[in-house]
């Protein structure tokens, strides 16, 4: 994932509300939402050539989410990062558990982003800081920086899931990751790739010959336990592939 923007409300008839997008290489062979064969009861999008996961829910409503981390240069890293949410969805290991064991490998991936939770906690883990947070309630953005680094596309996709919480419609939350607006070139970040390339990577949605916003996930968890999650994928220049809907 390049962008994830989520409410978490312990104790709210609507615990979880995330909107989340994929963004990579159109030619990255992947298959849509679906529950996996090998692994029963979970729910997420699989990238075929290293065998992972970038967004799921699984058992008891375990949840995993990853974004990766821009910066020009850093090494491969030994082991693909779709491994690590996808490990959480089939495990059994508390959300804080699980990342203090991932805590003593970090040296094996490239740098990372990696939310997971349950119907009780929600956690967050950035690789370059080493440190794992518990989150308490609020609305946060998370892009390919920190959490909450205020990049033009995060600040804004956070304003629009704010106009949501009171109605949090599948519908609406997929509609927000469909924004394509870009700031003025003084407002976006220096991440090291160039102006040509910050402007590509500057909103919400973005669409090009070769790499883009590959899917755009809906996930709302309820209060009873029951949840829906949606993924709509997209092709070249923003082509919609198809949409998926699960409920459980």
């Amino acid at each position: 994932m390049c962008l994830i923007v989520f409410a978490w409300r312990p104790g709210h008839s609507h615990p979880l509300l995330l909107a989340a997008n994929r963004d990579e290489f159109y030619a990255r062979p992947s298959l849509p939402l679906a529950e996996w064969t090998d692994a029963p009861g979970v729910f997420a999008g699989r990238d075929l050539e290293a065998g992972g996961t970038w967004l799921g829910i699984g058992p008891q409503r375990r949840f995993a989410a990853l974004t990766n981390i821009r910066a020009p240069g850093q090494p491969a890293g030994l082991r693909s990062r779709g491994e690590l949410p996808a490990a959480f969805l089939r495990g059994e290991l508390t959300p804080q558990a699980y990342l203090q064991d991932l805590g003593e490998r970090l040296e094996a991936y490239a740098g990372f982003n990696l939310l997971v939770g349950d119907d009780r906690q929600l956690w967050h883990l950035n690789s370059r800081s080493g440190q794992a947070t518990a989150l308490s309630s609020g609305v946060y953005g998370l892009s390919n920086a920190g959490l909450d680094t205020p990049w033009p596309k995060v600040q804004r996709a956070k304003s629009a899931l704010q106009q949501c919480l009171d109605d949090p419609q599948p519908g609406r939350l997929i509609e927000l990751l469909a924004d394509n607006s870009l700031p003025m070139d003084s407002a976006l970040p220096d991440t090291g790739v160039g102006l040509a390339t910050e402007r590509l990577l500057a909103s919400v949605f973005i669409n090009s010959q070769s790499y883009g916003t590959r899917a755009s996930s809906a996930l709302t968890v309820n209060a009873d336990g029951s949840w829906q999650l949606i993924e709509r994928s997209y092709g070249p220049y923003g082509a919609h592939l198809g949409e998926v809907s699960i409920e459980r």
